[in-house]
């Protein structure tokens, strides 16, 4: 299995971040530059595409050393889904294998959130989030009889940046950092 569109994936994003663009034209090229990196899965390498039987999955597979973006895979197993959450940054999400559901989520004026829209994600499509755009949302694996897969690339290293669930009825935030489920990330020059 060759990374070698992952590499070159890494090397266009980091490009176009390079030249310091506005989120607007961050998140519609970088949508391009996702399609074409979801349109096929064979260079997703297994150990990044495992579910879990209790909970999703959320694989790093680059990050910058700057903190300027992260990529990485999330593997939901059949009925997982996370809570209602934020990002508070920008992020692009690309439909690998199988169906993921998206449930947005607005604020409302006496604090709790209120389901505002939803979607479903099928291989090769793009999405985006941000704080700009609607940055609050729950995420499913749409199909009951397999796994699905998505590719997910943000403005920070994810793993790291302090973010909240929220109580859709009350509205009250906990804070969580996401972490990684992996110790090691695919070798993009092998």
């Amino acid at each position: 299995m060759s990374t070698q569109k992952l590499l070159t994936f890494v090397q266009d994003i980091t490009r176009l971040l390079e030249a310091r663009p506005s989120e607007d034209v961050i998140l519609a090229e970088g949508k391009k530059l996702v399609a074409s990196l979801v349109a096929s899965a064979e260079w997703l390498p297994e150990a990044f595409r495992k579910a879990h039987p209790e909970h999703y999955q959320q694989y790093l597979l680059y990050a910058d050393p700057l903190d300027r973006l992260s990529i990485v895979s999330f593997v939901w197993g059949p009925g997982q889904k996370t809570p209602v959450h934020d990002h508070l940054t920008w992020g692009i999400v690309g439909g690998l294998i199988g169906e993921e559901k998206e449930i947005t989520f607005r604020k409302q004026a006496d604090g709790s959130y209120q389901a505002s829209g939803e979607g479903v994600l099928h291989p090769g499509e793009v999405t985006a989030v941000s704080p700009a755009i609607g940055d609050v949302h729950e995420v499913s694996n749409h199909l009951a009889d397999q796994a699905s897969i998505s590719i997910h690339v943000y403005g920070a290293n994810i793993g790291r940046v302090h973010r909240h669930v929220f109580d859709p009825q009350t509205g009250a935030a906990r804070a969580f950092v996401s972490g990684y489920a992996n110790d090691v990330v695919p070798n993009l020059w092998n």
